[in-house]
Formats: C-alpha cells, structure tokens, sequence
C-alpha cells in the first residue's frame, strides 16, 4: 500500500514538468483535425501552417498559466509560517559538594561602613 501511495505522490508531482509534453502530444494526435477546423491558414490552397499557429497559441497558454501558477505559489509562500518545536529530554543532575573556604569570618563584628556606591572607571563609558 505504502509502494502505491509513494508511486502516486511521486507521479503528481512529476505531471506539472511534463505539462507543454502533454499539449505537444494532443496537438500531434489532433493535427488534422485542428489543421481542418481551427488553423487560421485553413482557407487557403498551399497551407503550410498544419495547424502549428494553434500549436504556438496552446504552448503560450499554458506559459501564461504556468507564470501565474508561480506567481500565486510565491504569494502563498510567504503567508505560510512553520513553527518548529524543540523537545529536549532533561534529566536531574545531582549537584557535587564541595568543601566551600571561607576567607572571611563573619564572627567578628564590622570595622568600618562604606555609604559609597560604586562608579565605573569614566574611560571605559
């Protein structure tokens, strides 16, 4: 089933590049016909057209369609927004003790208060 789908999904997306292939293709097996009923040289005696003028008017076309496609892909592009979320696995680490020195002991009572607050060097602002 999943062989099938993938086919499928890999054929659609390959039609669109054959696309002037197909008008080629229905030009060549309606040729007479078109050359007959369509062809704006069918009038006339030596007509050397054979219906290409329709041909070159089915390929512009579908040129047209195409930019427009392009277009209107180019538009919706970019309104679309993707938002990507992160899933992270965390785990709790222990923390490590270690043996915290003290350089000051707190025992002892203040010598001195500063009231001062603290300026950084002017040449560095």
């Amino acid at each position: 089933m999943k062989r099938i789908l993938i086919t499928l999904l890999s054929c659609m997306l390959l039609v669109p590049s054959f696309g002037s292939f197909f008008v080629y293709t229905s030009f060549k097996l309606n040729q007479e016909e078109i050359s007959k009923t369509i062809c704006v040289q069918r009038k006339m005696v030596f007509n050397s057209c054979n219906g290409r003028c329709e041909l070159q008017k089915s390929l512009k076309k579908y040129a047209d369609n195409e930019k427009k496609m392009q277009n209107n892909l180019k538009e919706k592009a970019e309104v679309v927004y993707i938002q990507n979320t992160a899933t992270a696995n965390f785990k709790l680490v222990t923390p490590i003790e270690s043996a915290a020195k003290l350089f000051a002991s707190f025992d002892e009572k203040p010598i001195s208060v500063s009231n001062s607050t603290f300026h950084p060097p002017s040449y560095f602002i």
